[in-house]
C-alpha cells in the first residue's frame, strides 16, 4: 500500500458503470442511477467492487484532504478547526467565513487575495438569507474558500507568488501533485480546473479510496493523521451544520468522511478501510445511500447507517418508495479480523 514508486496513471477511457441504485415507488423501479463503489479491506485489498474502480475519473472535493496534507507537508501550522476548514467544502455559515478570514489574517492577507469563483452559500437555508438580505456573492462565502485561503497562507510561508498560486505549474501546485500521486499510489492521469478554480488531478477511484486509507491509519502527529483529527473533532467546520457527511462522520466512530461535486464520496475507518462511491450522473440523492451501503460492506454495524438510507420517495405528500442500493451492495458477513 505504500510502494516508493506510483503505478502508472489510470486510462482516461469511458467508465464502465453498473448500476448501483434503483428510484423505487410503488414497488416498481422508476430510475436506476448508475455509478462504481469500491471497499478496501485494512491490507489495502479490494474486499467488493462494482462499476470501474480503475478509470481516470475526478475526485473533485474529495481530494480536499489530500490538498490539506500536502499543505502541512510544505509547512502549513494550523490544526484543529482552521485545518478542518482547509480541506472543507463548507456550507457557507458565519463561522465558516469567520474561520477563512483567520487563516488569511495569520498569512496578513485579505480576502482580495483569493482567487477563488465568488458565490453565495452553499447551504440552502443560508443562501435564502443571503438573498433576502440582498447580500452579493463573495470569495469568502464560496465552499473552497477554507482551502484557498490554506494555499495562500502556505505560499506566504515558502516565499512562493501569490497571484498565480492556482497555476498548475506553480510551486505550491506542483507539491499537491506529487502528494496525491504519493497517497494514491498511482500518476496523476491529467489535471484540469475545479470548479473554484483549483488545479484538479484524475485519479482512478480505486486510488482515491488508497489515499483515504493512507490519511486515517498514519501514525499520530504526520501530516496525514493531523488532516484526519482535525476534520473528525470539527466535522461541521469540513462542511456544515446541516449537511450528512458530518452527521456520517457524528454516526459512525472514528470514521473520516469528505462528499466532492458531481457524486463523489469517500469514507475510511480508523483501521483503514475505506469505501469510494462515484455516481455517474452526478447527482446527489444516491450518494449516501450509496456510501452507507459500503461502509456496511466494510464492516461499520447497519444499525448505525438507518438514517442514512435515503429520503422517503413522496406522492401526495406521503412516502410512496426511496432510492435503494442495488442488492450487490447488501451487506455481507464479514469475517473477524485478527
Amino acid at each position: 500500500m505504500n510502494s516508493s514508486l506510483p503505478a502508472d496513471a489510470p486510462l482516461i477511457r469511458e467508465p464502465l458503470h453498473a448500476p448501483v441504485a434503483h428510484l423505487i415507488r410503488g414497488g416498481v423501479v422508476e430510475g436506476i442511477h448508475y455509478g462504481s463503489v469500491v471497499v478496501l479491506g485494512p491490507d489495502g485489498d479490494v474486499r467488493f467492487q462494482l462499476g470501474d474502480i480503475e478509470a481516470a475519473c475526478y475526485p473533485r472535493s474529495a481530494l480536499k484532504p489530500v490538498q490539506a496534507v500536502a499543505m502541512l507537508r510544505a509547512g502549513l501550522p494550523l490544526d484543529g478547526e482552521l485545518l478542518s476548514l482547509a480541506a472543507a467544502s463548507h456550507s457557507g455559515e458565519e463561522t465558516h467565513l469567520a474561520g477563512a478570514r483567520r487563516i488569511l489574517e495569520l498569512a496578513g492577507l485579505t480576502e482580495d487575495h483569493l482567487r477563488n469563483v465568488p458565490d453565495l452559500p452553499f447551504d440552502p437555508a443560508v443562501r435564502d438569507t443571503w438573498v433576502r438580505e440582498n447580500r452579493p456573492p463573495s470569495r469568502l462565502a464560496q465552499n473552497c474558500s477554507g482551502k484557498h485561503a490554506a494555499m495562500l497562507y502556505t505560499a506566504r510561508l515558502n516565499g512562493w507568488s501569490l497571484d498565480d498560486y492556482l497555476d498548475p505549474a506553480h510551486p505550491l501546485q506542483q507539491a499537491i501533485a506529487e502528494i496525491v500521486e504519493d497517497l494514491t499510489g498511482q500518476r496523476v492521469a491529467t489535471v484540469t480546473v475545479d470548479g473554484c478554480g483549483a488545479p484538479l488531478f484524475a485519479v482512478s477511484l480505486h486510488g482515491l479510496a488508497r489515499a483515504a486509507a493512507r490519511i486515517t491509519t498514519a501514525a499520530p502527529g504526520t501530516p496525514e493523521a493531523r488532516v484526519a483529527d482535525a476534520m473528525r473533532t470539527h466535522a461541521e467546520a469540513a462542511s456544515g451544520t446541516r449537511r450528512d457527511v458530518a452527521a456520517l462522520m457524528r454516526a459512525v466512530p472514528g470514521l473520516l468522511a469528505k462528499d466532492g461535486f458531481e457524486g463523489v464520496q469517500i469514507a475510511a475507518l480508523p483501521d483503514g478501510s475505506p469505501v469510494a462511491v462515484k455516481i455517474a450522473d452526478g447527482g446527489d440523492r444516491a450518494r449516501v445511500p450509496v456510501a452507507a451501503a459500503a461502509l456496511a460492506r466494510a464492516g461499520v454495524d447497519p444499525s448505525l447507517l438507518t438514517r442514512f438510507a435515503g429520503q422517503p420517495l413522496l406522492g401526495g405528500g406521503r412516502p410512496v418508495g426511496s432510492v435503494r442500493p442495488v442488492r450487490a451492495l447488501d451487506p455481507v458477513t464479514i469475517p473477524a479480523r485478527a
